[in-house]
């Protein structure tokens, strides 16, 4: 038996930070992580990380004037880049952690024996650890549909895998029209493959509004993405060259040739083999971790932070996650996730798509009285200097308060602005605040004198 202060499941954004903190603390703690290629967490070694790595060399392969074997050349290179990469910050993380005086880091397999006990097995031997508090953050795993085939075919991926994949497939298909589906199209297209991107659903991107969304599928089709909405797959079979994705379109039977299948049907929380039941620790309906505000678990002590937790499944949510339980035990206790205001994130298509706040159908549905904002990418100057003038961008404003309710951006480097307009919505800014702004030229921020003069 040993004991600890405080014992972290999952060696993930949330989980790493909280353990360099308690340990600089004084609190003796021990941090367990399964498995030693993921040390740093999701982010770091098969998702932002990586992803945007290679979103980066696409965009540069978008511009060249080659042939597929050429890029397929360049890809290669991409994956050895993104390796480096990715085993650099993982080994950086482990001894930012494992370095500390007051911090251990076991590589092995944790469940609960009780609410103050962990069992851990290790490649070797099986030990247990105590602590008063122990903290999950074990992440979220991509869901496999129960699809004829899928999961038994030598040419499918998970969002994980294909990162790993050191050939670029002539021939793309991907399985599932959200964001991580998305994103993943616009790199391989970038690249040179012929992506198609089949989605059950009949809306493209629901949970935008409408002129949003057909922006964002105006300009994949424009780059040569086939769309196919209202399409559900019945089979996947593998040939010797090739899988066939065989599917029901709106127009009838299809079938579609591959050299790599992406499925990107979402993610869900790794609960399966932590016996959370022992600790007294219950699951949501949707089979995250239950916490309250305070991400305390049903089980005194126990907490749980990031995906695991059913929040949004961003790094930096469990960056977030990591601020409450420090508040709650190092500091006022005042911080939950009810006052983290209001939360951005950035899907990186060519240009990227990101958001904050309220859709406009959401905020008239909610009671809004509103008023819109927009502006084509192509009426900025430095989006013409940049050459990346397509896109459109939006803001959703509280006719009443003139505070903004929400804004869209779908453009070159939105993904830097959108924290301007996160800051002036939690300030509880006027829009005309970020419309009299001056701005340096010429740069992207500065379309928001022109986006909020209404």
């Amino acid at each position: 038996m040993k004991k600890y202060d405080a014992v972290i499941i999952g060696f993930g954004k949330g989980g790493k930070t909280l353990a360099g903190t308690l340990a600089a603390a004084g609190k003796k703690t021990a941090l367990v992580e399964k498995d030693s290629k993921m040390y740093g967490g999701t982010c770091i070694n098969v998702g932002c990380i990586p992803s945007k790595s290679f979103v980066t060399s696409a965009a540069f392969s978008a511009k060249l004037d080659t042939s597929f074997e050429e890029k397929a050349r360049l890809y290669k290179e991409a994956a050895a880049k993104k390796t480096k990469l990715t085993d650099a910050l993982r080994n950086k993380n482990y001894h930012k952690v494992a370095d500390l005086e007051n911090a251990d880091v076991f590589n092995g397999e944790a469940s609960f024996v009780d609410s103050r006990h962990v069992k851990v097995a290790l490649q070797d031997e099986t030990i247990e650890l105590e602590a008063e508090q122990i903290f999950i953050n074990t992440g979220a795993s991509p869901f496999i549909p129960p699809i004829e085939g899928l999961s038994g075919s030598r040419r499918v991926y998970i969002s994980e895998t294909m990162l790993s994949l050191e050939d670029l497939p002539r021939q793309l298909v991907i399985i599932g029209g959200g964001y991580i589906g998305m994103e993943f199209a616009s790199i391989y297209r970038n690249f040179g493959s012929d992506v198609t991107v089949i989605q059950d659903g009949g809306v493209f991107l629901p949970r935008e509004d409408r002129d949003i969304a057909d922006a964002v599928a105006a300009s994949l089709k424009e780059r040569g993405v086939e769309l196919l909405l209202s399409t559900k797959i019945s089979s996947v079979h593998d040939r010797e060259q090739q899988t066939v994705v065989s599917a029901e379109t709106p127009e009838g039977p299809k079938e579609i040739l591959a050299d790599a299948v992406l499925v990107a049907t979402g993610r869900r929380p790794n609960v399966k083999d932590l016996n959370l039941s022992a600790a007294g620790v219950e699951l949501t309906p949707r089979n995250a971790v239950k916490t309250d505000e305070f991400l305390q678990t049903t089980a005194p002590g126990i907490y749980a932070m990031g995906d695991v937790a059913g929040g949004l499944q961003f790094t930096y949510i469990s960056l977030d996650d990591f601020r409450i339980v420090k508040s709650q035990i190092l500091g006022n206790k005042e911080r939950n996730i009810n006052n983290r205001g209001a939360v951005p994130y950035s899907v990186f298509l060519d240009p990227p798509f990101s958001r904050v706040g309220l859709s406009e159908a959401e905020a008239v549905q909610q009671g809004y009285e509103v008023k819109t904002a927009k502006l084509p990418a192509a009426a900025i100057p430095k989006a013409n200097v940049l050459g990346q003038t397509t896109g459109l961008l939006k803001a959703v404003i509280d006719a009443k308060t003139n505070e903004i309710l929400g804004a869209h951006l779908f453009c070159a480097e939105s993904h830097e602005m959108i924290n301007l307009i996160k800051l002036a919505m939690d300030a509880h800014l006027p829009y005309t605040v970020l419309r009299d702004t001056i701005y340096t030229h010429p740069t992207m921020s500065e379309a928001f004198n022109d986006l909020f003069n209404i």
